[in-house]
């Protein structure tokens, strides 16, 4: 199933609690630590407000600088509209109210934030708490369909920054996938060329950050 395909049935699913949109940002492999890109949103009518959170510096690298948690609730209704931050401005001229956002951390301070909108105020804990819920349920469908969608890495190339991730040298490497030892390391250096690094290390954290391992 596509990205937009599997983010509209889940949009569809959590409508019994009033949500009605649905926004992933991820962070930029290619950027600084605090620079984040909408990977996936549902639906695209709301893509100019979600593209607005991802470029305010609310919530992301600061909102984890300060040890909050990774689940947060708000009612961005009771915001001041004349202080209020321009993504939460552009939610709320879309009809929304609240939101329900859960992080899935990677490795080197970034992650993945999923955002869920409702046009109405939640009522209690219980309501949040079935939301995150359901965002921990599909997560690791999401992230595959996420890595498909941005990800160049070909199959034998990830595979490779897997083994590479789990602290396989390339000779292990070529024993599991039943290769030469040079041509796993021919795998590694196309995909640190896509991902644009010159060592393996810098190239398993950017498919970290892409949702590729």
């Amino acid at each position: 199933m596509s990205l937009d395909g599997l983010l509209s049935d889940w949009v569809g699913a959590l409508r019994e609690f009033s949500v009605e949109a649905v926004a992933v940002l991820g962070p930029d492999p290619f950027g600084s630590s605090e620079d984040r890109q909408v990977v996936a949103v549902h639906p695209p009518i709301v893509a100019d407000a979600a593209k607005a959170l991802a470029e305010s510096r609310d919530f992301g690298a600061p909102w984890r600088d300060s040890d909050a948690p990774l689940v947060a609730w708000q009612y961005i209704a009771k915001s001041d509209h004349l202080s209020s931050s321009r993504w939460r401005l552009l939610w709320l001229a879309h009809g929304f109210q609240t939101v329900v956002r859960v992080e899935f951390s990677l490795p080197a301070g970034r992650a993945f934030e999923c955002f869920m909108f409702s046009p109405r105020e939640l009522t209690d804990r219980a309501e949040a708490a079935s939301l995150v819920w359901s965002a921990l349920n599909i997560w690791p469908l999401v992230k595959r369909s996420i890595a498909l969608a941005r990800s160049t890495l070909s199959p034998r190339e990830r595979e490779c920054l897997v083994l590479a991730f789990q602290g396989l040298t390339a000779r292990e490497s070529s024993v599991l996938l039943r290769c030469t030892e040079r041509t796993v390391n021919y795998h590694l250096a196309n995909a640190m060329g896509k991902l644009k690094v010159d060592n393996k290390m810098a190239a398993i954290q950017r498919a970290c950050w892409l949702g590729a391992i």
